[in-house]
C-alpha cells in the first residue's frame, strides 16, 4: 500500500466498501470540518487522537485501537488520513505507524480537496457504531528522545530543523502565523541543526514535491544519502512531515523524529542553544 494517495483517486473510491476517511485537526474545534469535508469521512483533534489521556507521550496500542473504532474505524479498514494541515496527516502517519497501525495520507490534505472542487458534505458525520479494532504491536524506533538528541550534538547524525527561518534564526518560538509567540522558555535552534523549512518540500497547491525536487531541498540543506537522520521542529509534526518525505517518499532508511522538539528543547535547564541575531 503506497503511503500517499492523490485526490483524484479517493474520490473515485469514495463510498468503496473497507475505505475510512479520517481528518486529523490542529484545531481542537471541528467547526470547519462540519462546514466541509471529504464525504463519509471521521473527525480527530491530532492530540486527542496521538497522545495519552494526562501525560505527553504516545497512547498503548490497545488505547489505539479502541480510539479508532469508537470511530467505526475496523482494522482492516484502508485508512486515509486528511491532514488539517497537511503535517497533522503525517504525524497521524507516524504515530499510528509506530503503534503498529497502517494508513495512507492523501496528497496536500483538507485545503487540496477544498481547493479542487472534489466533492464535500457538511454538517456532522452520520452516527456510527463503535466497532473492535484490534491493538497493534508498538515500535518506536523512528522516535529519539532528549538524552540521546544531546549525545548526538557535534557527532556525524545531521539534525535537521523543519521550521519557519524566523524560528530558527532565533527571532520567534512560534511560527510567524501564530498569534502568540510561545512554546519554549528560549529562542533559538538545536546546535549545527541544519535548516529546511517544511513549505519547502510542498508545491503550491499542497501537495508533495516530485521525488528529484524533494531530493535537492535535502540536499540544499547539507544532507546526503545514507546513516542516521534527525529531525525535529516545534512541537514534533511538522518534522513528522520530513520523516515521512524521506523515509516514506525518498526511502532514506534511518529517519527519527525527536517529538519533543523545540517545545521541551527550548524549556530544559542547561542543555545548548543557538542563537542568531534579529536581522
Amino acid at each position: 500500500m503506497k503511503p500517499l494517495i492523490a485526490a483524484e483517486e479517493l474520490a473515485a473510491r469514495l463510498g468503496e466498501p473497507g475505505v475510512a476517511v479520517l481528518e486529523v485537526a490542529f484545531d481542537p474545534s471541528d467547526v470547519p470540518f462540519r462546514e466541509a469535508h471529504v464525504p463519509g469521512s471521521r473527525w480527530a483533534h491530532w492530540k486527542g487522537l496521538l497522545w495519552h489521556a494526562t501525560d505527553r507521550r504516545f497512547p498503548e496500542p490497545e488505547t489505539l485501537a479502541a480510539r479508532l473504532g469508537a470511530l467505526g474505524i475496523r482494522g482492516d479498514d484502508e485508512l486515509v488520513l486528511v491532514g488539517d494541515p497537511i503535517q497533522f496527516a503525517t504525524y497521524a502517519y507516524w504515530v499510528l505507524g509506530m503503534l503498529g497501525r497502517p494508513a495512507r495520507v492523501l496528497d496536500g490534505g483538507r485545503a487540496r480537496w477544498l481547493s479542487g472542487g472534489f466533492p464535500v458534505e457538511a454538517g456532522e458525520p452520520a452516527p456510527t457504531e463503535p466497532v473492535a479494532h484490534p491493538a497493534g504491536e508498538a515500535d518506536l524506533s523512528s522516535t529519539i528522545g532528549r538524552d540521546e538528541v544531546l549525545a548526538a550534538l557535534g557527532g556525524e547524525i545531521p539534525i535537521v530543523d523543519l521550521r519557519s527561518p524566523e524560528e530558527f534564526h532565533g527571532e520567534r518560538v512560534a511560527p510567524p502565523f501564530a498569534p502568540f509567540d510561545h512554546g519554549a522558555e528560549r529562542r533559538g535552534r538545536i546546535p549545527g541543526a541544519r535548516h529546511l523549512w517544511f513549505e519547502r518540500l510542498l508545491a503550491g497547491d499542497g501537495t508533495f514535491l516530485p521525488a528529484d525536487e524533494l531530493r535537492a531541498a535535502f540536499r540544499e540543506a547539507g544532507l546526503r544519502n545514507g546513516g542516521d537522520v534527525i529531525t525535529y521542529c516545534r512541537l514534533g509534526h511538522r518534522a513528522s512531515l520530513g520523516w515521512f518525505v524521506l523515509h516514506e517518499l525518498l526511502g532514506h532508511e534511518r529517519v527519527r523524529v525527536y517529538d519533543g522538539s523545540w517545545t521541551e528543547w527550548g524549556s530544559i535547564v542547561g542543555v545548548p542553544v543557538e542563537t542568531e541575531p534579529a536581522g
